[in-house]
């Protein structure tokens, strides 16, 4: 390389050498696999002081990560990774194909409400519908916003239409694409925590409201094909919906279809906080406990779907497991106080919503 090619690289690290002493106290700089790498020392204020260089190099189209190495708070600046953009014709797409499987599931659902059936099914299918699409919607929208505010590269919601009645709900849920790190552990935490919060508040109200529809029968046996409820749809049935006496027999539920969604929304919420890979409850964890912890925490919580008789998530949720996270952009500022109380809503909202499948 001739003095001249060399001379812009040189000055180009001077440039990002003084970006980052404005910011952190510089112990060394060098040029390690072309990549701008400093050792750098901590300050009381390191997480807005990272925040504000990453703000800083966004328009240079650099992004910085900041590690540790041994002993050593490493900082380094690289080249931001090209983001492939949304195709919002497909997630209109999913979006309509899902509000068709869910209404049919609807449908179904309403005709067989507790073998008579809803008078009008057509009304139950669009109740069940709306239900259950708020509920997905809001915890993926929670994502979407919570991305936006922490400067989290992600695409619209894709909702999944899947198998309608019997043979399914009608859908798989929805996702978003994380498409860029999160900044540091308080942002990878509210990104974690927001969908399942958002989330869990619509799925109470529809609930409420599903269960002011059902009624109770009193049979003189249990029928097979009965479901577990959670412990907080079984507190909202006994206490808004009083069940009958029947000390010779049984009382069976008939939940309205508006219910079921609130069941689902329970069951998804419960599976999203389980801390594996890339879910909800992964990302939390992550930024909570750091790796090691969370790969420990992770098998307790298969090892507990196991329990409760979901073994398809269970081997799902193991083989995400064995993915390293990557974690944020600053993996050396702590997670911030606030943060760590309001993971006891993340474990309060699991056991409200845990149901076994027996």
């Amino acid at each position: 390389m001739t003095s001249n090619e060399s001379q812009p690289q040189d000055q180009r690290f001077e440039q990002l050498r003084s970006m980052v002493e404005s910011e952190f106290d510089v112990e060394e700089g060098f040029i390690e696999f072309n990549i701008p790498t400093f050792y750098v020392k901590m300050r009381a204020d390191s997480k807005q002081a990272f925040l504000r260089l990453f703000k800083r190099l966004d328009p240079m189209e650099l992004v910085p990560t900041l590690r540790k190495r041994e002993d050593k708070n490493v900082l380094q600046i690289v080249s931001k990774p090209p983001v492939k953009p949304s195709r919002k014709r497909i997630n209109l797409a999913l979006f309509f194909a899902t509000v068709a499987t869910t209404f049919v599931t609807g449908y179904v659902l309403s005709l067989g409400w507790g073998g008579g059936g809803i008078p009008d099914p057509l009304i139950g299918a669009m109740m069940f519908m709306v239900a259950i699409m708020a509920v997905f919607g809001a915890h993926e929208m929670a994502h979407k916003l919570t991305a936006r505010k922490h400067a989290i590269e992600a695409s619209y919601p894709y909702f999944i239409p899947g198998p309608p009645a019997p043979l399914g709900i009608g859908t798989f849920g929805a996702v978003i694409q994380q498409k860029s790190l999160a900044p540091n552990k308080d942002a990878l935490f509210d990104l974690g925590i927001s969908g399942p919060i958002v989330g869990f508040l619509v799925t109470v109200l529809v609930s409420i409201i599903g269960v002011q529809m059902s009624y109770y029968t009193t049979p003189a046996e249990l029928p097979s094909g009965t479901t577990q409820m959670s412990l907080l749809l079984e507190f909202l049935f006994v206490t808004l919906k009083h069940p009958p006496p029947n000390p010779a027999g049984y009382i069976i539920l008939w939940p309205h279809p508006v219910a079921v969604a609130g069941w689902v929304g329970m069951l998804v919420t419960m599976l999203n906080l389980t801390p594996a890979g890339m879910l909800d409850g992964g990302h939390a964890v992550r930024g909570l406990l750091g790796q090691t912890s969370r790969s420990i925490l992770a098998f307790v919580a298969i090892l507990l779907l196991v329990v409760l008789g979901y073994w398809p998530m269970a081997v799902i949720a193991f083989l995400l497991s064995l993915q390293v996270h990557p974690g944020p952009l600053d993996d050396v500022s702590k997670l911030s106080l606030s943060r760590k109380v309001a993971a006891i809503a993340l474990v309060v909202i699991y056991v409200l919503c845990a149901a076994p499948l027996f």
